[in-house]
């Protein structure tokens, strides 16, 4: 099977080699492509110093576009599995090949790495923590699928689920809402435990008072396709009868 690590970067210079000797030190079998969205540092000049893997996006395109372009990468190339692995440093490779066991083993379409399933290593900050929790509980009672880390970036997929996402991806905070689209369409989502670090160089585009805006954002997003999805099956049924 071909398997690719997609690697979204913006202004990862100071983050980025460090991430490929991650993934190279402990991963066998697997490609990488840096996604390089239009960063405004050394980033792209570092890659290509380096000689690392790289596609340079010519416009800054977001977290949700940059990791699309990453899956159109991935299907076009005819790649059977696609990992989504930060830039920043705060995802560890050595559990990359177990995320991808579990979802060879027990037939997942997506499998996340979930900090919250042991609460080891770095667990975010107390505000992100009770809204990654709401979002958990919302996503639980709309889609019956317990998710303890939705807004993990760290998760892996199938050729079924890289099409499917090719056609469709959010785009501001698109984790979340990827979970509840591929569950509404019949996918099957699990998680393993994993270990994350905290962010040693750079800053996160996510500050405290972005992160209430975050949760409410993705929250109604996530409430408004639920109640479409709900009302367009009424219609469907009631014109079946």
């Amino acid at each position: 099977m071909k398997k690719l690590i997609i690697i979204p970067a913006y202004n990862e210079e100071k983050n980025i080699v460090r991430v490929i000797e991650d993934i190279l030190n402990n991963v066998n079998g697997f490609d990488y492509i840096i996604v390089n969205d239009c960063s405004t540092d050394d980033t792209i000049n570092l890659c290509k110093e380096k000689g690392f893997n790289v596609l340079n996006l010519p416009t800054n395109l977001g977290i949700g576009g940059c990791v699309q372009a990453g899956y159109k990468y991935a299907r076009d190339n005819g790649y059977d599995i696609a990992i989504q692995f930060d830039g920043d440093g705060q995802h560890n490779a050595k559990y990359i090949e177990t995320l991808c066991s579990v979802m060879l083993e027990k037939e997942y379409d997506m499998v996340i790495g979930s900090r919250f399933i042991n609460n080891v290593g770095f667990q975010s900050s107390t505000v992100r923590r009770i809204g990654i929790k709401f979002l958990s509980e919302l996503i639980k009672s709309i889609t019956k699928t317990n998710i303890s880390d939705p807004t993990s970036g760290f998760r892996i997929i199938n050729k079924q689920v890289i099409n499917c996402l090719c056609k469709y991806y959010p785009m501001d905070y698109p984790e979340p809402e990827s979970i509840v689209s591929l569950c509404r369409m019949g996918y099957k989502v699990g998680e393993v435990p994993v270990i994350m670090n905290e962010r040693i160089e750079g800053k996160s585009s996510i500050s405290p008072s972005r992160s209430i805006y975050y949760m409410v954002k993705v929250s109604l997003a996530i409430i408004i396709d639920y109640l479409k999805t709900r009302n367009r099956k009424k219609k469907e049924l009631l014109h079946g009868s």
